[in-house]
């Protein structure tokens, strides 16, 4: 009985599902081909929106930790009130010097007044105006525990940092005068120290940050005068 039913079986495969698979094993390949044209079609789209996203995402976090580190007005005046002496009083100090050195010429390296380079000249001010060491090159000098101060905010006196290379890294800085002005060594193309706008389009568009760097300075200044 069991023979029979195999031979039924057998038969019925041979009769009906064989015809079936050769009529359509044509369509396979083409099958096969419309599938895979479409996962490649889409997997690029795919990995495009999650790397935009992610994108989006680093530079929501990004802004979020700056709006965090950034100090308040309130802030500011507790940590100024807290000093001996009252910080524009440095600031014009410092602003004052700097301006008297408009037009000294621009030297890669320089921290006199034979010449400058952009942090050369911040340092050279900092340290015979208000006693303070600031680290020698830009990258050092954006990370220094100062408080970190809103565009909106600037004071005289304050550091600004920008970066002039495309990279996204910090280049160059200055020292803002007020008024929206700063003062910097630019470039031996540019002529050395001078004074320049933050409006400007070229220096609004490279601005990072700013920093209030003389919160750091020592209770007692012993500055050259």
């Amino acid at each position: 009985m069991r023979a029979i039913e195999g031979i039924v079986a057998t038969s019925f495969i041979q009769a009906t599902v064989v015809p079936m698979l050769n009529r359509f094993a044509p369509l396979v390949p083409l099958a096969l081909v419309t599938l895979l044209f479409g996962c490649a079609s889409h997997t690029p789209v795919s990995q495009q929106q999650v790397v935009q996203q992610a994108q989006v995402t680093t530079k929501n976090q990004s802004s979020a930790v700056y709006q965090e580190e950034l100090a308040t007005e309130k802030e500011l005046a507790e940590f100024a009130d807290s000093k001996p002496y009252q910080l524009p009083v440095l600031a014009d100090s410092i602003l004052e010097r700097g301006m008297s050195l408009i037009g000294t010429r621009y030297r890669f390296g320089g921290t006199s007044e034979a010449g400058f380079d952009c942090s050369g000249f911040i340092g050279y001010l900092f340290r015979e105006e208000a006693g303070m060491n600031l680290p020698r090159s830009t990258r050092e000098m954006i990370n220094v525990k100062a408080p970190l101060v809103a565009r909106n905010n600037l004071k005289p006196g304050d550091l600004l940092f920008f970066s002039t290379n495309g990279r996204g890294r910090v280049s160059h800085a200055g020292i803002y005068l007020g008024d929206d002005q700063f003062i910097h060594s630019s470039s031996r193309r540019s002529g050395g120290v001078r004074v320049d706008s933050l409006g400007d389009s070229y220096w609004s568009k490279t601005f990072i940050e700013a920093k209030r760097a003389l919160a750091m300075a020592p209770t007692v200044v012993t500055a050259r005068k």
